[in-house]
C-alpha cells in the first residue's frame, strides 16, 4: 500500500527539484533520506523534508515499518509564480517569475509483489549458437546438403580388408649391412690403367 505526503507553494524550482528526485526514485526511503541530509542543493532540502514526512505517515497512520520503505513515486509539478520586476533602460520594466513547485512523495513496503499487467506483445527468443531453422541460410544449408554426396558407412569387412592388405614390415638394418657414415665398408678399387698423373694431365 503506498503512503504519501505533499508539500504544495514551495520556494524552489521545479526543475532543480525534478534532478534530485531522478537521483532517489525507487531507492530505500531511509537511504535516500540519508543522501539528501548531505545534498548541497536548496531542492535536496525541501525534498528531504517531504520524504521524511511521508516515513512518518507510513509509520504512525498504516504501522508500516521505516526500514521496509522503497520510494514508489515521486512527483514535482509546477505552482503559482509570484510576478516581480526589475528596472531595465529607458524607464522600462523587465519581468521576474519568481516559481513555485508542489511536491508528492509516495512510499511503500518493498516486499509486496507490483502486479504487472499482460501485455499483447511476446517477448523475443534469446539468441542461440545453433543453426537457423528459418530463412536464407537455412534454405541454402538445405540445398548444399542436397547435392553432397552420400558418405557410405564403414564395416568391419572394410575394417579386416585394409588390415590385410598392408604391407608386411620393413626388416631392420643389422650393421654389416649398412654403409659406413664417411663412404662404403669395403673401399671401392681402381681400374688398373688410370693414375693420378693421367688425370692431371
Amino acid at each position: 500500500m503506498e503512503v504519501r505526503a505533499i508539500s504544495k507553494n514551495q520556494r524552489v524550482q521545479p526543475r532543480k527539484v525534478r534532478i534530485i528526485a531522478d537521483e532517489i526514485r525507487g531507492k530505500s526511503a531511509l537511504h535516500a533520506a540519508g543522501l539528501l541530509r548531505y545534498h548541497p542543493s536548496k531542492g535536496a532540502r525541501v525534498l528531504r523534508k517531504v520524504l521524511i514526512s511521508a516515513i512518518a505517515n507510513a509509520a504512525e497512520n498504516n504501522g508500516l515499518s521505516p526500514e521496509s520503505l522503497t520510494i514508489s513515486t515521486i512527483m514535482v509539478d509546477e505552482g503559482p509564480k509570484m510576478k516581480r520586476m526589475i528596472a531595465k533602460a529607458m524607464g522600462r520594466g523587465g519581468r521576474i517569475n519568481k516559481k513555485t513547485s508542489h511536491i508528492t512523495v509516495g512510499v511503500e513496503e518493498a516486499d509486496e509483489q507490483k502486479v504487472v499487467k499482460p501485455h499483447g506483445t511476446k517477448a523475443k527468443p534469446r539468441p542461440t549458437f545453433a543453426a537457423p531453422t528459418r530463412g536464407k541460410k537455412a534454405a541454402a544449408g538445405k540445398k548444399l546438403a542436397a547435392v553432397a554426396e552420400p558418405v557410405d558407412e564403414v564395416t568391419d569387412t572394410d575394417v579386416e580388408t585394409v588390415i590385410a592388405a598392408e604391407p608386411e614390415e620393413a626388416m631392420p638394418v643389422t650393421a654389416s649391412d649398412a654403409p659406413e657414415e664417411g663412404g662404403s665398408a669395403a673401399p671401392i678399387e681402381e681400374p688398373a690403367g688410370s693414375t693420378d698423373e693421367e688425370d692431371n694431365k
